[in-house]
């Protein structure tokens, strides 16, 4: 009975820690792509839904230093590292209003992402992966490729972080970061598909993207999160069918989703198109607050609507508060040290200017 009950609190165990850590009881940060421009920008806030602007709306970086193939970023997703010690984010790396410049056959394409870490939320490191280079960028160029021809990729999409403690590397490291993201590459598949990528402890080294799923139709923008039902809940946009977010469920990280659920999801937008779909919790509430971009509009809206512990029931939504041009991005619960830090940051940088 004793070696049974170990055995339960192990798998418990095992599954509460496949996931982002998450800590905080102060307050929140909206770390996202500004909708004036393409660079990062930060807005805080204690109740999750009334923000206020850092640096007034502007970078929070210099994108040109960190996104090296088009100088912009854009979808920032943040997190902390599996530890609990730093924090995390990752980027699309493209510029849509340097398309004639760069030469792009569409001013939605894309070549890249960004990997950024952080000791303290405001200085960041970085490395960017250029995928028309091919297999010789990832750690693993020896894998089977899931291209033929990779110059020919124009997207590398919405990439975002889910720590996963029983990745096995060949050198026998457990523990890796999995990057889930849509690609598309024109010259050898129809649409956007969902793929993932595992990055190391250090992030800066990731393996060989394979296909996560492939439903017939386009997705793009995916959010996981491991519920308390045991099982991993995405939230995704898909544009076959009747387009909208929906969510999919998968008792495995990379292997089994299946089909979203047709008669639940954020269907209160009526035609209007969303999409960037971001799900987090309130302090002290286990249900859930759904983030998206609704974009069909002028001016277009930044909505956060509820959804129960099981992120369904989708209800209420409303525009988020105080925050300049928001769009696609994360959320990150705060503790009142890293709050307090981020506003003394802002205000001795305003000083100094």
């Amino acid at each position: 009975m004793r070696k049974t009950l170990f055995v339960l609190c192990s798998l418990f165990m095992s599954a509460v820690e496949a996931q982002n850590p998450q800590k905080g009881d102060y307050g929140y940060l909206y770390c996202h792509m500004s909708d004036r421009g393409q660079y990062t920008a930060y807005a805080i806030s204690r109740d999750g839904y009334n923000y206020q602007d850092l640096f007034e709306g502007n970078a929070v970086m210099n994108p040109r230093e960190h996104a090296r193939i088009e100088g912009g970023q854009r979808d920032a997703y943040i997190c902390r590292t599996y530890d609990g010690k730093g924090y995390l984010m990752v980027t699309t790396d493209m510029n849509n209003s340097m398309t004639k410049a760069l030469g792009k056959q569409s001013e939605w394409d894309n070549y890249g992402i960004d990997l950024l870490r952080s000791d303290d939320l405001i200085h960041w490191t970085s490395v960017s992966f250029d995928y028309r280079q091919g297999p010789k960028i990832f750690c693993n160029p020896e894998a089977e490729s899931v291209y033929k021809d990779w110059s020919t990729i124009n997207r590398v999409w919405a990439p975002q972080i889910f720590w996963d403690p029983a990745y096995q590397w060949p050198d026998g490291q457990k523990g890796g970061y999995m990057i889930y993201y849509s690609m598309w590459n024109r010259g050898e598949e129809k649409y956007d598909r969902m793929y993932y990528s595992y990055a190391d402890k250090s992030f800066t080294r990731m393996t060989q993207p394979q296909l996560l799923f492939d439903w017939g139709y386009a997705t793009i923008d995916a959010d996981i999160n491991l519920l308390d039902d045991g099982l991993y809940h995405m939230l995704i946009k898909k544009e076959g069918g009747k387009p909208g977010i929906y969510t999919a469920t998968s008792k495995n990280l990379t292997s089994g989703w299946g089909e979203p659920v047709e008669d639940d999801y954020v269907s209160f937008e009526g035609k209007k198109k969303c999409e960037g779909s971001s799900a987090f919790q309130l302090i002290g509430d286990k249900r859930w607050r759904v983030a998206y971009i609704q974009y069909s509009d002028r001016p277009k809206h930044y909505r956060i609507c509820e959804a129960d512990e099981n992120l369904r029931n989708f209800s209420n939504p409303q525009d988020i508060k105080g925050v300049t041009s928001p769009q696609h991005g994360s959320f990150l619960r705060l503790t009142k040290k890293e709050y307090k830090r981020l506003e003394k940051y802002v205000g001795a940088k305003q000083l100094n200017e």
